[in-house]
């Protein structure tokens, strides 16, 4: 194994070159991003770097000396084009190719849009440095901002721009935000939340239109044909695998780059990150996790399967959001859950606690005030894949 390249300079990416290089292994490794800064969190984007707390130079994974230690060709500001399997080579977007022995997929997501708004002034996606920079350049005291999408990303963002002054209203097309993914009572209590910080949550909303005056954005007009003045539009409506790089490669690509349960996609190729999807055991389910904690873990498992101690990849995922000074957690999987039970519900207090049920087993949980001692015993649970009612009477203790 003489070199290896890796495709997504981010957390993912940056986690298998650091693994790989503690493991002693000594070969070449070209780190490939078609961002032309070195690799930097994403997390903080709609919270720290929106809100003006954190410089951008803050948000870097590593310190450039760190960077540099680990004796890296960086390829930066270039995409990954092309893959050919059978010479073993990335084709690169200024034209050159990198050969490898072993190819680690990690080039993440990118943010959905709205049909027909691609470039258009004061519609935003929030995604890249670039993408908050330009965002945090327009929340000023008294703008308005609409926010289509209710997810975590277009909460968060709802919550700094209200801490800064804007007027803010959160679109959501389903009954409850988050309902899908987290349960019903899970989104009422994010909504009260919001709702008690002046953010104006709608429900049941569809947008049919961007309203422009000229060049400026003037509003937001629903399927209802209710108008929203708004100076700006976020669109976070979700986000799509980079994948399409590896058309015509002859790996499967199926709502991320399909992976088995060690990582590998095929001889010599595995996925990491966002925009891998692979088997994980503990839940016999496939999944695509868009976490940082989950690229971070991925990148060290597919480092050791690189070098020759492939491990199935089954973690407890997690995930985390601070909203209004509220942090919520998670561990497990949450996503087609067959019951989310309510435990603990105290929205004045700000505490809560689900517990989410896939069958006769416990597999996720979700909270907000509550201590890290709970979380971890959860946690574990969870990790031994604990049967439903057992689980239930072992928290009641």
């Amino acid at each position: 194994m003489n070199r290896v390249a890796i495709a997504g300079a981010s957390v993912g990416g940056l986690a298998a070159a650091e693994a790989l290089r503690k493991a002693g292994y000594t070969g070449a490794i070209t780190l490939i991003g078609d961002e032309p800064r070195p690799p930097y969190d994403r997390p903080p984007l709609s919270k720290q770097l929106l809100s003006g707390q954190w410089a951008p130079d803050r948000l870097d994974l590593r310190p450039p000396a760190d960077i540099d230690a680990l004796g890296m060709e960086l390829r930066l500001g270039v995409r990954a084009t092309g893959l050919d399997l059978a010479r073993r080579t990335v084709s690169l977007s200024e034209g050159a190719d990198v050969p490898y022995d072993a190819l680690v997929v990690a080039t993440g997501v990118r943010a959905r849009r709205l049909p027909g708004t691609e470039g258009m002034a004061g519609v935003h996606s929030l995604r890249t440095l670039p993408d908050a920079l330009a965002l945090k350049e327009r929340l000023r005291p008294g703008r308005r901002l609409v926010i289509v999408g209710a997810g975590f990303v277009g909460a968060e963002v709802a919550a700094t721009a209200r801490e800064l002054g804007v007027e803010v209203s959160l679109l959501e097309s389903g009954p409850v935000p988050l309902a899908h993914a987290v349960g019903e009572e899970a989104g009422r209590f994010m909504t009260r939340l919001h709702l008690e910080h002046g953010v104006a949550v709608r429900t049941g909303a569809v947008v049919a239109e961007i309203l422009r005056d000229g060049a400026e954005t003037a509003g937001v007009r629903l399927a209802d044909g209710t108008v929203l003045p708004a100076d700006d539009v976020l669109v976070a409506i979700g986000s799509e695998p980079n994948t399409e790089w590896l058309t015509g490669s002859g790996l499967t690509v199926q709502n991320g780059l399909v992976c088995d349960e060690y990582c590998a996609a095929a001889d010599g190729v595995y996925g990491v990150g966002d925009a891998a999807r692979w088997h994980n055991r503990l839940f016999g389910t496939d999944m695509r996790i868009e976490h940082r904690t989950n690229a971070a873990e991925q990148g060290m498992a597919v480092a050791r399967a690189i070098l020759g101690d492939p491990r199935p990849f089954a973690p407890v995922p997690y995930f985390w959001s601070d909203q209004h000074g509220v942090k919520l957690q998670a561990y497990g999987h949450l996503r087609d859950h067959d019951e989310a039970l309510v435990l603990d519900v105290d929205p004045e207090g700000r505490r809560l606690l689900v517990a989410y049920r896939k069958a006769d087993r416990l597999v996720g949980v979700l909270a907000a005030g509550k201590p890290p001692k709970l979380l971890r015993a959860w946690r574990a649970l969870i990790a031994a894949a604990t049967e439903w009612t057992a689980a239930l009477a072992i928290t009641a203790v």
